[in-house]
């Protein structure tokens, strides 16, 4: 059990490095340091076969022309802010906008097209501990905000991502992770047929750009209950493309509780995701379009992965009844968001 390191590229005159953090059964996790980024996760199925469930690429080259946030920690705020604008008091700040007038994930250059720092903390549990410094007025935000991501991948097949942040000046933040899984470990098999289950009796409702429109919805008797799981083609037909959508979870207040179960479509496998934040978007890659290649050399094709991005909701300074993401100077941002993997007998 143990994290190594090894060279992955260069940029800008910068080394990026890989880390894998390995556990006692061989399974295994890589992040990059460009991006806080998840490259690879291996682990035995319950007949010995080795299946890496996220996709990812074998070169730097790939991450940095990547647009689809592929396995990345996305800031500084993740998700959607509405035409890329937020009042903090009588403050408005105007964000970059990149997603059709809104701002998306951090904008043009957010934590996903960064190197940071990364140093190695020797535990019972051995920690890649990666750090970046958003400094005042990058794409926008206020306030020079320090972030720390921690990775640890423990014997019992949990990747555990803690995300911690101050701030200097009043600002917003809301930090996720961006795999892509298909727990068949074949992008050529689509998820289409693995089955989910959520934690969540509403959702947010949004418009035509993806922004909410404050309203909560209840999943009951919708495509978009999965109270009990189900096979995620099951009420397919009855969404636009697909699932794109932030759920409101069954939630206690920073109580770190199951969000959601994903299962293969031979029960081989099983992804359990627990967070201690209030939501999570469910993005089943309606956009994927088979032009990304994955580290296979198979292509990346429409809903051939999915996201389960652990989040505060989508807008949320707009949107007063949504919980805030404000952090003031003094304060600590704290989130918690556990992967586990189980091999299924």
């Amino acid at each position: 059990m143990g994290i190594t390191k090894s060279l992955f590229g260069q940029l800008d005159e910068k080394t990026v490095y890989r880390f894998t953090l390995t556990n006692t059964k061989g399974n295994n996790v890589s992040i990059i340091n460009y991006g806080a980024t998840v490259i690879s996760w291996q682990v035995l199925d319950r007949e010995n076969v080795v299946k890496d469930i996220v996709t990812g690429f074998n070169n730097l080259d790939a991450y940095c022309k990547n647009e689809v946030y592929m396995g990345c920690t996305v800031g500084r705020y993740a998700n959607r802010l509405a035409n890329g604008k937020f009042k903090i008091g009588e403050n408005e700040f105007q964000l970059t906008t990149n997603n059709g007038g809104n701002h998306l994930h951090g904008g043009a250059c957010g934590f996903d097209k960064v190197i940071w720092e990364a140093a190695i903390i020797d535990a019972p549990i051995p920690v890649l501990a990666l750090h970046y410094l958003s400094k005042d007025g990058e794409e926008g935000y206020p306030g020079n905000l320090d972030v720390k991501v921690e990775y640890s991948f423990t014997d019992e097949d949990e990747l555990l991502i803690n995300y911690v942040a101050e701030t200097d000046a009043a600002t917003v933040i809301n930090l996720t992770n961006h795999c892509y899984f298909n727990l068949t470990g074949d992008v050529n098999k689509n998820i289409l047929d693995h089955s989910l289950q959520i934690n969540a009796a509403f959702f947010t409702a949004v418009d035509d750009s993806q922004i909410p429109t404050g309203e909560l919805t209840a999943v009951e008797k919708t495509a978009f209950d999965f109270n009990i799981p189900k096979r995620i083609t099951h009420d397919f037909t009855d969404t636009d493309n697909g699932y794109d959508h932030n759920y409101v979870l069954n939630y206690g207040d920073h109580e770190l509780v199951l969000a959601a179960i994903l299962s293969d479509p031979e029960n081989k496998l099983q992804l359990q995701v627990y967070t201690t934040e209030p939501g999570i978007q469910v993005y089943t890659g309606n956009l994927l379009n088979g032009s990304l290649i994955n580290r296979d050399g198979k292509p990346i094709g429409m809903h051939s992965a999915l996201c389960l991005e652990t989040q505060h909701f989508p807008d949320s300074p707009n949107q007063p009844a949504f919980p805030s993401t404000l952090l003031l100077p003094g304060e600590m941002f704290t989130s918690k968001t556990v992967y586990k993997i189980l091999a299924l007998m």
